[in-house]
């Protein structure tokens, strides 16, 4: 039996709605995948930031120059991983530097979504900190002892 005219208007106009109602959801769902990718990939080059901040302050000789070579290697790590330093905060704690001591960084990024649609208000920030030790019998000539 063949459908009636009404009947084929009818099944028309319920995809309709149905597509009405599928799209948006749909849509949310595929930009909240690339909003996740990007937050993750800003986690990992965080973490890197971080971890070689860190590795780069242990080595130092003084709790200066640990500053700087931790400053120093934090930000040619996240303008390697495209972290913009506007929205990158990195701080290195060399207050326990010395033999045996340690060094601390931690670096917080704040993630930026504004040019996803629906998920353009959401602006999540990771952070990452890395303790890296200052070698016993390195050539520290200050701090602790």
């Amino acid at each position: 039996m063949r459908p009636t005219p009404r009947g084929d208007r009818m099944q028309a106009g319920q995809a309709v709605v149905e597509l009405a109602l599928v799209v948006p959801l749909l849509l949310f769902l595929a930009f909240g995948v690339v909003g996740v990718g990007r937050i993750t990939q800003a986690h990992m080059a965080v973490s890197a930031v971080a971890t070689d901040a860190a590795l780069a302050a242990a080595r130092a000789s003084s709790p200066g120059e640990a500053l700087s070579m931790g400053m120093e290697r934090g930000s040619v790590v996240a303008h390697g991983y495209g972290l913009s330093d506007g929205a990158l905060h990195l701080t290195v704690d060399a207050g326990a530097f010395g033999r045996g001591g340690q060094v601390r960084a931690t670096a917080r990024y704040t993630v930026t979504l504004r040019d996803l649609p629906l998920l353009g208000w959401a602006e999540p920030t990771v952070q990452s900190t890395a303790v890296a030790p200052v070698d016993a019998y390195s050539g520290v000539t200050s701090g602790h002892r």
